[in-house]
């Protein structure tokens, strides 16, 4: 009888977990081949629309970039801007957003933004990755979160522990 119901338990965790796989594989699937949700969209536009009022009010001026999320990027590359031909663009990877959206709004946008900005200064600082102590600044100013050169992991993952 024991062992009965053992089978029982077990049969019902496999379900429960292959249900839980395959929902998460179906989210993962419709997030990469679908366009953002609108919930995404507003949020990004959001931010965006914070780091402009953050930046005529720290600089008196405001620039809008263009904004670009794509899932062209290799790795795990939360986001790049470049400076081509005196043209400035925002790139953000699609493929991390669903994993840490609220870091990808919270610090990257105004990161990348603080790159942008500085570019189309003038400033183009290649030693320490463009991360000086001037970028830093002017990414706080625009209402950065966490403004460093690179995403740490730990804490992404660590914010999304229930505890």
């Amino acid at each position: 009888m024991l062992v009965k119901k053992l089978e029982y338990i077990f049969i019902f965790v496999v379900m429960i977990s292959t249900g839980f796989l395959a929902s998460n594989y179906y989210d993962t699937y419709m997030f990469e081949n679908n366009e953002l949700s609108d919930e995404y969209k507003v949020r990004i536009y959001t931010k965006e629309q914070e780091i402009l009022q953050n930046m005529n009010q720290n600089f008196g001026f405001s620039v809008k970039f263009p904004l670009i999320v794509t899932d062209r990027f290799k790795g795990r590359l939360y986001g790049l801007t470049s400076y081509e031909n005196g043209e400035i663009k925002i790139y953000l990877n699609k493929k991390v957003m669903q994993e840490s959206m609220d870091y990808m709004v919270e610090s990257v946008i105004a990161h990348e933004y603080a790159h942008a900005l500085l570019f189309q200064q003038g400033y183009i600082h290649e030693e320490d990755g463009g991360h000086s102590k001037l970028w830093k600044d002017t990414c706080k100013k625009l209402g950065g979160q966490e403004c460093r050169q690179y995403v740490n992991q730990e804490e992404i993952i660590m914010s999304k522990m229930p505890f």
